[in-house]
């Protein structure tokens, strides 16, 4: 078994920090059944229920298992492309992204990563205090609320200030907790439903915005799943694992967001599971899956911003971004963010597409030592993210395909040309 990792890049001072400005070490390498785990914890969220309840109503049922097998199915493949990349180099898409962009182009990358994770990390726990409230009947108090949003906000980040141990072993508890609620629901729904009762599909959606909208709940986080597959302990684990989070059990949750809809009438399987008599045990599906995504979430906030400043202090980050995060949710600024972090997600995508073309063709497969001398900027890198954003966000406006794939090919292509044709100004030492 061989890695990529540069032996001189590696700082075991930064092992307690989970190596943010350096490839993970072979000794710090994790087995194919933590990283799953793991890696299902942050899929399970429920932004991919929401995605079903939007597909639900629009497709019969073969129609909605078509667009979830194959929008998965692109989305694990995209995700496990960039996480054998990051198991072979031991690095973070942000660490990747130096080659790519540029030294400081490369913090644009951060800022787009890094913004869009604390906006959702802000928007999942209003509404996570919101759902609580108001499934338990508490009194409408600002004061509970301000409370209620303190203790959530802090208590989420617990774990990613920790690093990987941590959220390692939230996900043993709560993976296998959350699957047998998921299914426990299905199985009810299963019961209730009448075929004689399913309304006609309205036919709203297209087939490729529906592909859209499945892909594009969680590939921008998708992007960012390598801040866990470096740790990998091979390549074809990172894979597996990949594909298991984000193919099997996003499917699984796409579905079952789909199928409440259909027999229930509502998106949210929390609701779903307080009308079938299980209130308790979706209020603990509720409270897991939400933390398990957003530990991940500040955690991948931190991962970028000590890339963009340049420091091996990640636990600072993850208390900054969660006190922003709290200013955002008690300022109610939270209301405005969705519809621009969906925006910020459409142009994540891209910078996947231009990685795994910089890695196989630009490299050949070894990423260049993190100490050579790199340009400020990789134009070639700048130019093709530009126009295959702008190709990603107006596929999304006119309905041309599916704007995250049209994203992540136009920049993979766009790359792979520029690198031909724009001069490059150094020639990386390569290891």
């Amino acid at each position: 078994m061989t890695y990529t990792v540069d032996a001189q890049l590696v700082d075991r001072t930064q092992a307690g920090q989970d190596y943010p400005l350096s490839a993970v070490p072979t000794e710090a390498r994790k087995p194919i059944w933590s990283l799953t785990l793991l890696l299902i914890g942050f899929a399970l969220t429920s932004t991919t229920l929401f995605a079903g309840g939007a597909i639900g109503p629009a497709f019969s049922f073969s129609g909605i298992l078509s667009v979830i097998l194959l929008g998965n199915a692109l989305l694990g493949l995209y995700c496990a492309a960039l996480g054998y990349i990051a198991a072979k180099s031991g690095l973070t898409t942000v660490l990747m992204a130096r080659f790519s962009f540029g030294d400081i182009g490369s913090r644009w990358v951060d800022f787009v990563m890094g913004f869009t994770q604390i906006g959702w990390y802000a928007f999942a726990t209003a509404v996570v205090v919101q759902v609580l409230v108001e499934l338990l009947n508490l009194p409408d108090s600002p004061w509970l609320y301000g409370l209620l949003v303190l203790i959530f906000n802090y208590g989420f980040c617990a774990t990613a200030y920790i690093g990987y141990r941590a959220i390692d072993w939230l996900s043993r508890l709560a993976v296998p907790a959350m699957l047998i609620l998921v299914v426990v629901s299905l199985v009810l729904a299963a019961r209730d439903f009448d075929a004689a009762q399913v309304a006609t599909p309205t036919g709203e959606l297209s087939f490729g915005a529906a592909l859209a909208i499945v892909m594009g709940t969680f590939i921008s986080g998708g992007t960012q799943s390598t801040n866990w597959s470096r740790f990998a302990n091979s390549g074809k684990n990172a894979v597996w694992a990949t594909l298991s989070a984000f193919f099997l059990v996003n499917g699984l949750l796409v579905f079952a967001g789909a199928f409440s809809t259909l027999v229930y009438g509502t998106q949210d399987l929390i609701q779903a599971m307080a009308t079938q008599g299980i209130l308790a045990g979706g209020l603990i599906l509720l409270i897991l899956n939400v933390w398990t995504t957003q530990d991940n979430t500040i955690y991948a906030f931190s991962v970028a911003g000590a890339n963009m400043f340049r420091t091996s202090k990640r636990h600072a980050f993850v208390l900054g971004g969660a006190t922003l995060a709290l200013v955002l949710t008690l300022s109610g600024i939270y209301d405005l963010l969705p519809t621009y972090l969906i925006f910020l997600g459409t142009v994540i995508p891209p910078v996947g597409g231009i990685i795994m073309v910089d890695f196989w063709l630009r490299h050949r497969g070894h990423f260049p030592s993190l100490s050579a001398r790199l340009p400020e900027f990789n134009w070639a890198g700048m130019i093709a993210y530009a126009i295959s954003s702008a190709i990603a966000y107006l596929s999304g406006v006119y309905d041309w395909g599916v704007a995250p794939v049209n994203g992540i090919v136009s920049a993979a292509v766009l790359y792979a040309v520029l690198i031909k044709v724009v001069p490059q100004p150094i020639r990386d030492r390569v290891v």
